[in-house]
């Protein structure tokens, strides 16, 4: 089964392969009218989505928010929580969650941060690899006034990426910054404006999908790896995926396009 009949029943989630630059993937997620919030039904088919795409040939994944909602996602659905007591609360956190299958997720993960990203929103942002934001995005995790905390792993992807200061004051204040300020702490990658937001996502996409998909595959787990072990043992891991992939014909491909000054053709293989 293709990547787009996995995903063809999914209502609150499209795909789309291809438009952006061969084995390029562009996820959408739809909840216009809730402004793309995270109910239950799009965190299961995002990760339904998820699954497929490893499964198939796409090299590159842009996840997005439907422009109806006039954001990329503005947080959880409220009703949902407001409902639920902690022995339910601790049933839908059993793992894998979707931040689980896009963080782990062995395709490269870019997210085209539309609007704003707020809460849930903020922490799916921080489960992919790349964050590029529009301007007019405002970021942030506004849990703490709701009288609850992150729980989708923000007190703990964020201040791997911006510091404990600066992710104590997020999440302590609830405090939105803009598009500008997340990079300046390092939240997001890059900031651009309507001229230059689309081509920019679209360039980088393409230049990670001309790349060996095993290359990729062992590039983006070996920089995983960087947070979860000490200095020695990740340059030890780092090592021995390097040599791993000195059995691959990628590699042989790679350096024999080189000296020849072509374009390679990567088998995957």
């Amino acid at each position: 089964m293709g990547l787009s009949e996995a995903v063809a029943d999914c209502e609150t989630v499209s795909i789309s392969i291809g438009e952006r630059a061969e084995h390029v993937a562009t996820i959408e997620l739809s909840r216009p009218d809730a402004r793309n919030a995270l109910n239950a039904q799009l965190r299961e088919e995002l990760k339904t989505t998820m699954v497929a795409v490893e499964e198939s040939d796409v090299r590159a994944v842009v996840v997005t928010g439907d422009p109806d909602g006039n954001a990329f996602v503005a947080g959880a659905d409220l009703t949902e929580l407001r409902e639920r007591n902690s022995i339910e609360q601790r049933e839908v956190s059993e793992r894998p969650r979707v931040y689980e299958r896009v963080a782990d997720c062995s395709v490269p993960v870019i997210a085209r941060i539309n609007g704003h990203a707020l809460g849930g929103g903020c922490e799916l942002i921080q489960a992919c690899d790349i964050r590029i934001a529009h301007e007019r995005a405002k970021i942030g995790q506004p849990e703490i006034n709701l009288g609850i905390i992150p729980g989708g792993g923000g007190t703990q992807r964020l201040p791997r990426l911006v510091g404990e200061g600066q992710a104590m004051k997020l999440i302590l204040s609830g405090e939105l910054i803009d598009a500008k300020e997340a990079v300046d702490i390092g939240l997001v990658e890059e900031v651009h404006d309507d001229e230059t937001f689309d081509e920019r996502v679209t360039d980088l996409a393409t230049s990670i999908a001309q790349k060996s998909p095993l290359a990729l595959r062992m590039a983006k787990t070996s920089v995983k790896a960087a947070s979860q072990m000490d200095l020695r043992s990740g340059i030890e891991y780092e090592a021995e995926l390097f040599a791993q992939l000195f059995d691959t014909e990628d590699k042989n491909e790679g350096i024999d396009a080189f000296f020849q000054d072509r374009d390679p053709e990567w088998s995957g293989q």
